[in-house]
């Protein structure tokens, strides 16, 4: 199976890296949103760099970046952990009727994050990491700290 990881750097590649680690099954492509760094995180498998977007015309050409890969990838299930390019890549892969997994950063401890928010809505399945935002996330799964 094709698992596209979608992150942004910095922490939250840092926690998705953590997750995919526990996934030999899977064949992993990568979609990062930053060369330099990505360089340095050793990604094995195919790794894609996409726009930086920061809620501005850039998320266009994340949704055009999103709709080119997964044409040419056909992955199984997409995986992310935020931040910004999670929302762009869902919203293709929703329409082309691929699962969607999102997990809530353990940064949010009190309040979600804008991409939980907007991913609460996009994910198949959605989890976050403290019980704390079980009010803000009813169809979500508590699955404690992924560490």
């Amino acid at each position: 199976m094709k698992l596209l990881v979608v992150s942004s750097v910095g922490g939250h590649l840092e926690e998705v890296r953590q997750i995919v680690s526990r996934l030999e099954e899977f064949e992993v492509i990568w979609a990062v949103n930053d060369d330099e760094l990505m360089e340095s995180r050793g990604l094995s498998g195919k790794t894609y760099r996409i726009a930086h977007a920061e809620r501005d015309w850039r998320v266009l050409l994340n949704l055009w970046e999103a709709w080119k890969i997964i044409r040419t990838e056909r992955p199984d299930a997409m995986l992310s952990a935020g931040a910004g390019p999670a929302v762009s890549m869902a919203v293709i892969c929703r329409v082309r009727r691929i699962p969607v997994i999102f997990v809530e950063s353990i940064a949010q401890v009190d309040a979600p994050s804008l991409t939980g928010r907007l991913m609460y809505y996009l994910a198949n399945r959605f989890f976050y990491q403290w019980p704390e935002l079980s009010g803000f996330f009813p169809r979500g799964e508590c699955v404690g700290l992924l560490r």
